[in-house]
């Protein structure tokens, strides 16, 4: 089941690149897509307590080793999921099509079991 209200970031220096990105996800079902193109627009974003992102992907080249961003994301309850993808020590080149779908049914299927957990813990009265 595709969740159409998740919030998703492309961080990305490469118009073109962030471009391709959001197509793939557009494909996919996806629409409520921020496109971002520096590091500052995206710490900005990001850390503002009044959006949460569900899914964030960044070309590490945006940090240009300024920052970590893995342990940046880490420790950031702003952001559920991320990818980094063109790190000089990772074979994660730009997302295609394929990458982001494995990576959206294991973000729904997530979304999913974090539903079921909820509705666990409500008393059965409440159950639909």
């Amino acid at each position: 089941m595709i969740h159409k209200d998740l919030r998703i970031l492309i961080a990305d220096p490469q118009h073109f690149q962030r471009m391709m990105i959001e197509r793939s996800f557009n494909r996919l079902g996806y629409y409520r897509i921020a496109p971002v193109q520096s590091l500052i627009e995206l710490l900005t974003l990001v850390d503002s307590e009044c959006t949460t992102f569900d899914v964030v992907l960044v070309n590490a080249d945006l940090a240009a080793g300024s920052l970590n961003l893995a342990e940046y994301f880490l420790d950031n309850p702003q952001v559920r999921q991320w990818l980094i993808y063109n790190e000089p020590l990772s074979d994660a080149a730009t997302p295609d099509l394929q990458t982001i779908e494995r990576l959206m049914s294991r973000v729904e299927a997530s979304l999913e079991q974090e539903v079921l957990v909820w509705n666990e813990a409500l008393p059965m009265q409440c159950r639909a």
